[in-house]
């Protein structure tokens, strides 16, 4: 039989260099984290123009039905997906001050998102029982600074379902290693989020298939992605990118086998973060795997 495959879209052609070369640098005096998020943020609804060439304003009459749900946490920026109850992504910011503090993990407990509309929330109830580890997306160890900012990373909006030995040490291991660059970097910005990978089945075709949980049909992911902007002490900016299974994964592989050129993620995933990127700098260097 036809052994499944999971398809992650990979860089064609001349790669990164020539796209980098098709994206100009514009200035942006904008600051702050939400001036650093991968995707644009929603305008309010008030605000929306009439569709193009209609001349017509009344179509939002009674309202739109959906926009991008940001959400501006003490410690991340997430845009939650109703549809899968959890994040689309999830932005925060690293650096030698986040990472220090007397913040008490044992203080938090993990809770509804209670701006979220009940019929698109998860629940606990949601994962008692499921087999999957409530996995953060902003992990808790990073915000060591502030209770309030840990507390933060436990609401279920931050939360998705992750296979137990993946979060307890690849995926772990992950995120200590964010934090250990952000000792050695002036900042790191780390935009982490699901995935939910096309695969090949028995009869040869392409099929997105993902299990569901609870009541409320948590979607579980196939796979998570994590973005590093790095900011180093020599203005220059680095990009790191990964995307690792959500299954289990030999804590002793290199997690340079893991990294990816950034162009899959932004097919995958549907989000850009290179023209972001290059609106503030054109001094950007991406890590593959190989490089030291």
């Amino acid at each position: 039989m036809l052994r499944a495959r999971w398809v992650l879209p990979l860089a064609v052609g001349a790669g990164l260099g020539a796209a980098f070369a098709r994206r100009q640098h514009r200035d942006d005096e904008a600051e702050g984290l939400l001036a650093r998020l991968p995707v644009l943020p929603a305008v309010a609804a008030a605000s929306l123009p009439a569709p193009p060439g209609s001349g017509r304003t009344e179509l939002s009459k009674y309202g739109l039905p959906g926009l991008a749900q940001l959400r501006s946490r003490e410690s991340y920026v997430l845009c939650y997906d109703p549809r899968s109850r959890s994040a689309l992504w999830v932005i925060e910011q690293l650096n030698r001050d986040t990472l220090s503090g007397a913040s008490d993990r044992a203080a938090c407990d993990f809770q509804e998102d209670d701006s979220v509309h009940e019929y698109h929330r998860a629940t606990n109830a949601d994962y008692r029982g499921s087999g999957f580890d409530r996995g953060h997306l902003a992990a808790a160890a990073n915000h060591r600074w502030s209770q309030k900012a840990m507390r933060d990373t436990f609401y279920l909006s931050n939360i998705a379902p992750q296979n137990p030995h993946l979060n307890q040490n690849a995926w772990n291991n992950l995120e200590k290693y964010c934090r250990s660059l952000a000792k050695n970097n002036r900042n790191v910005y780390v935009c982490t989020g699901p995935l939910f990978l096309p695969r090949m089945e028995a009869d040869g075709k392409m099929y997105v298939k993902y299990q569901v949980i609870g009541k409320n049909n948590v979607a579980v992911p196939t796979h998570f992605f994590k973005v590093l902007i790095l900011e180093k002490e020599s203005g220059e900016i680095e990009l790191r990118s990964y995307v690792m299974p959500n299954s289990p994964v030999d804590d002793k592989i290199p997690l340079e086998r893991f990294l990816v050129p950034i162009e899959s993620i932004e097919r995958a995933s549907g989000l850009l973060f290179v023209p972001n990127i290059l609106r503030r700098t054109s001094n950007l260097k991406a890590i593959t795997a190989g490089q030291h």
